[in-house]
């Protein structure tokens, strides 16, 4: 299988941050924030009131790569596409989102837990395949087990990955992980606390 070019840009970043908050101003807090810190890939979830009008306004700045995630049907994916994502992310698996994605020249995470849902997830046109719950089926040692069976797909393990387990992770074999809430904490950016923030961010690059 042919990797998609985007893929490189995630593995180099190791970790993208899934932003997902009650409020579009969180979102675009964490985000000028943790882009102080250094990190420059953000998947922008649709549960955030407007996504697609942010992810607008983010993907103008030609320095950032953003994504959009949770996205739940082909119209959502074109919607955030015409936006400017250059990735689109589903925590299933939708066939009806690739179509638009290779139109796009934009790259494809699907959702799975099992080798047969891998193997569902690429058959729709998955470039990457994330792994979601990771935590709960396993962490790490869940990623080396699908890994050993299926070593040439693109693993994203996201929900519960935090700071500490990242090199667990990708030492078992992901190509980079999601990481929401160690990040993108929304009492800490209610509270204004950004050094909070920030020092997850640098802990993960360090």
């Amino acid at each position: 299988m042919h990797e998609h070019k985007m893929i490189a840009t995630l593995r180099a970043a190791r970790v993208v941050p899934v932003v997902r908050t009650s409020t579009a101003a969180h979102a675009a807090t964490a985000v000028a924030w943790l882009r102080e810190a250094g990190l420059r890939i953000f998947e922008i979830t649709m549960t955030i009131p407007d996504a697609p009008a942010l992810i607008r306004d983010l993907a103008s700045d030609p320095t950032l790569t953003i994504g959009a995630g949770t996205v739940g049907n082909r119209a959502m994916a074109e919607a955030c596409l015409a936006a400017g994502a250059r990735f689109i992310v589903a925590p299933w698996v939708d066939p009806t989102l690739s179509e638009p994605c290779r139109e796009a020249g934009a790259a494809l995470m699907l959702g799975a837990l099992t080798p047969s849902e891998v193997r569902a997830a690429l058959g729709a046109g998955a470039d990457v395949v994330k792994i979601f719950p990771a935590s709960s089926v396993g962490g790490p040692g869940h990623i080396k087990a699908l890994a050993s069976v299926l070593p040439n797909v693109a693993f994203c393990p996201t929900g519960g990955v935090e700071p500490g387990n990242v090199a667990a992770y990708l030492a078992a074999g992901a190509a980079f992980v999601g990481m929401g809430g160690a990040l993108v904490d929304e009492k800490r950016i209610a509270a204004g606390d950004r050094t909070a923030i920030q020092n997850a961010a640098r802990n993960i690059q360090s």
